[in-house]
């Protein structure tokens, strides 16, 4: 009789440490699943923003794929934390091995676009956009991607060169436009929702510093976006250790499942 009851009560502990686990896992899967909301949230948030991230992010063929590149990798979290959150609730192992399937792939791919991401940070510094720029902006060639994306970011940030508009001497751009001190789009505009109208264009492109913007665009961008890499990378490593957890979970529920 003792042995029977110590039989039913380890049954019991397991059917309780079973059901523990699926809500654990549902619960894991629904923040997955606002995970992939939010991005999805972001990516069309890029594409329809109305301050001229759009027109940044258009002109640079790159910035558009990553663009895109977020957009399926939130439509795919969620559907992989509604495919979670499912298999869970019914208990249903085909769908559950599915699941740790496909989030292990998604995991091992954000791993490495990290490691990526830390190998190649050295080209993200002032010095590497400096010589860019120095070596390929044109000015007014707006058929060239590469210029067309600095006058985008000049003309949105209010900002001027690199670091400053002294980042124009020795350029590609004054062996073209000998008159020029500095680029159209570093002058100051009289409206904010004015494309063309300068306070004074002349005397901007003459090198007066009164009429053209003299911040840096890197300082500019950075300030600009510095709350969001920061919370972009605490978020990053969120979805990272919810995920982990998630496919444990899923293992774990797959195996007890009989």
């Amino acid at each position: 009789m003792g042995q029977g009851e110590a039989s039913a009560r380890g049954t019991t502990m397991e059917g309780d440490c079973l059901s523990c686990i699926k809500y654990l896992m549902f619960v894991f899967n629904f923040l997955i699943f606002l995970g992939g909301s939010f991005l999805l949230g972001v990516g069309v948030w890029v594409l329809v923003d109305p301050t001229g991230f759009r027109e940044i992010v258009a002109a640079n063929p790159l910035l558009f794929t990553g663009v895109y590149i977020i957009l399926g990798m939130g439509g795919m979290l969620f559907l992989l934390g509604f495919l979670g959150c499912c298999g869970a609730i019914r208990e249903n192992k085909c769908l559950l091995l599915l699941f740790f399937m496909l989030i292990l792939l998604i995991f091992l791919a954000e791993l490495a676009a990290a490691i990526l991401a830390f190998i190649f940070r050295e080209h993200l510094t002032r010095e590497y956009f400096t010589k860019e720029l120095k070596r390929h902006y044109q000015g007014y060639n707006n058929t060239d991607v590469f210029t067309s994306t600095w006058n985008a970011i000049m003309t949105t940030f209010d900002c001027c060169g690199v670091n400053s508009p002294e980042d124009f001497k020795d350029s590609l751009f004054r062996l073209i436009n000998q008159n020029h001190m500095v680029p159209e789009a570093c002058c100051q505009r009289a409206s904010q929702t004015g494309d063309v109208a300068y306070i004074s264009q002349e005397q901007c492109l003459s090198g007066s510093m009164m009429y053209r913007n003299n911040k840096g665009c890197y300082s500019a961008v950075v300030d600009y976006f510095e709350l969001y890499i920061y919370v972009a990378g605490a978020l990053a490593i969120v979805v990272l250790t919810i995920e982990l957890f998630a496919m444990v979970f899923a293992m774990c529920l797959f195996r007890g499942i009989q």
